[in-house]
């Protein structure tokens, strides 16, 4: 059975570096984990690591964070659906918000569970998902300000994630002129001016971060180590916290060139024949884990280099092992680094196991 390994080591090495880096710069930042798919064994790893506030967009992923530590603040990073309107007071210390009808049930809610419940106000900046229109601040927050059980705690923005807008100095000025707005208005504190997330590492590592912004929410560069404009691992941080290990069923020299009538697969795709492959051959290896998995391997990079793809089907995952000085048997392990997107799709297979290492 495939299976996903957490690394230890690795993990610890990207937290402690963004503690100091935050620290450094007198920000808060608090770890996405919507990555680990509510699985209690990596939560409570990475729960052990720091006093952070953590973030998630799944409450299923909350509740399992306040079993382990009910003390842990927790953010819950989307907009809440009316559904999940007790659930978000009960599991999340703070959410985000864009909708006044929403905030006035939570308002309502938080009034029956007789708690104070904590928003953030998400405004655009341009990437188009969520988010109140800036012109719009000052009236919106008038009217939530007056809800009871309802604390103001911060305002927040996101970029990348939908319209792939990347983040600026000149768009975070924007935001903490707001957060300068609301204070000069209505005499309240803003806590937290939540930044945005990964993305903005490039950002403060040059120091165009300005000051008025004093949160992060880290997800990928925590546990991919990378830099989101360069794409490239950060220096001093790792990009092996997670691999996937997929085990060989079948290794085989068999011809390059398929034989028979072609027509599309499963996945309607046509094979493109390279008519120099005629009459060739080369070592092909099955892996036991397949596109129900993984769903594509484009998010997928072997550790062995000399190892590429061939194909894949639902259930088996193809590849060429003919350049590899390595002695790959039958029972062995082809092991993946992933990118966050393939990494986050096959954590959420309950067919993949996962364990620490």
């Amino acid at each position: 059975m495939a299976y996903i390994t957490l690394n230890r080591k690795s993990l610890k090495i990207n937290y402690n570096y963004l503690q100091q880096l935050f620290k450094k710069n007198n920000i808060e930042w608090a770890p996405v984990l919507k990555m680990l798919c509510g699985n209690k064994t990596y939560l409570e790893y990475v729960l052990s690591l720091g006093d952070e506030q953590v973030c998630d967009a799944r409450l299923s992923n909350l509740i399992n964070i306040k079993s382990i530590n009910p003390n842990k603040e927790t953010i819950y990073i989307k907009p809440p659906a009316k559904r999940s309107i007790s659930k978000v007071v009960k599991y999340a210390d703070v959410s985000f918000n864009t909708e006044f009808t929403t905030i006035k049930w939570l308002s309502e809610e938080a009034v029956k569970q007789d708690k104070v419940h904590r928003i953030i106000i998400m405004i655009e900046l341009g990437d188009l998902r969520e988010g109140i229109l800036g012109e719009h601040l000052l009236d919106f927050y008038h009217k939530v300000f007056e809800l009871p059980n309802i604390n103001v705690t911060g305002i927040g923005a996101n970029l990348n994630c939908l319209s792939g807008i990347m983040p600026s100095k000149d768009k975070l000025i924007q935001l903490s002129l707001y957060a300068q707005l609301i204070e000069a208005r209505f005499g309240k504190k803003i806590d937290y001016v939540t930044g945005g997330s990964s993305v903005m590492i490039p950002l403060l590592l040059k120091k165009q971060i300005p000051k008025g912004i004093n949160h992060f929410r880290i997800g990928e560069t925590l546990f991919f180590g990378i830099d989101l404009f360069s794409n490239k691992t950060i220096t001093k941080m790792k990009d092996d916290v997670f691999l996937l290990n997929a085990e060989i069923i079948e290794i085989t020299e068999k011809p390059i060139v398929p034989y028979g009538e072609i027509e599309k697969n499963p996945s309607g795709e046509i094979l493109e024949i390279n008519p120099e492959d005629y009459g060739t051959t080369h070592k092909r290896g099955i892996l036991d884990i397949g596109l129900l998995d993984i769903a594509t391997t484009d998010f997928l990079e072997p550790v062995d280099k000399k190892i590429t793809f061939i194909g894949a089907s639902s259930d088996m995952l193809v590849v060429d092992l003919s350049e590899s000085s390595k002695k790959y048997q039958i029972g062995g392990v082809v092991s993946f680094k992933m990118k966050y997107m393939g990494a986050l799709r096959i954590m959420n297979s309950k067919y993949i196991d996962k364990k620490l290492h």
